[in-house]
């Protein structure tokens, strides 16, 4: 099924247009001067997929036209990349950390914190919530955010592969048994010194072991090449 992504180079047209423009007239959209009946083929499909509306003899963005024409790349023909948004949890208990080894692709083996995208919604404390019961059975009395992390991997020719922002929470308090084992990782209670002798660590990990018992919020930019790219 083709999503909104695959819209064809004149349906994007239609769309920048759009944004920029008030109701507009049928011979009006058609900048490209195509024939009729192509360009109304390309119309229709956008008013099937809820991007604009015709009220009387003009055509209009939709409210959901207007969020995904938001994305759109003015400059070009596409949906302007974004970087990524997610969640880290460190829950502690006294002197020990609650540290994840992933058991599923990519990073086979590698030991770190875990957490979840935020989903389009959701608030960064909403989704850490669901995140730590789903991941280890846990529920937290306290959540604290304690860092914002932006991380981007680039490779070895200066390619940026992955642009990431973090919201990384404190978890205290924690109720509930453990869930150690779960298909694709298992979850262990360490120390700070346990953690950070451990193989195949996620990049990161001695920064946010570092800053996450401080009350002070705090900011962390990183760039990092990644090998083999």
């Amino acid at each position: 099924m083709k999503t909104e992504t695959d819209l064809h180079p004149v349906q994007f047209e239609i769309l920048k247009f759009l944004l920029f423009k008030r109701a507009s007239q049928f011979s009006q959209l058609n900048t490209l001067d195509l024939p009729t009946d192509h360009f109304n083929f390309h119309l229709k499909a956008l008013v099937t997929k809820g991007l604009v509306d015709k009220r009387g003899t003009k055509y209009d963005l939709t409210t959901k036209g207007k969020e995904f024409g938001n994305r759109l790349d003015t400059d070009g023909v596409g949906i302007e990349r974004q970087a990524k948004v997610t969640t880290l949890i460190v829950c502690i208990d006294k002197d020990k950390y609650l540290i994840q080894q992933r058991l599923k692709q990519p990073y086979f083996g590698y030991y770190g914190f875990f957490g979840g995208k935020i989903k389009y919604g959701d608030t960064p404390l909403e989704t850490v919530i669901r995140e730590l019961k789903d991941e280890t059975g846990l529920t937290a009395k306290k959540m604290t955010l304690v860092v914002l992390k932006h991380k981007m991997d680039y490779s070895k020719t200066g390619e940026l592969l992955e642009d990431k922002y973090f919201f990384i929470f404190r978890a205290e308090g924690i109720k509930r048994k453990l869930i150690k084992e779960f298909e694709g990782g298992k979850n262990l209670w360490l120390t700070k010194e346990e953690i950070l002798k451990l193989p195949n660590l996620f990049d990161g990990v001695d920064t946010t072991l570092a800053t996450i018992g401080q009350k002070q919020f705090n900011y962390i930019e990183k760039k990092y090449k990644v090998l083999g790219f």
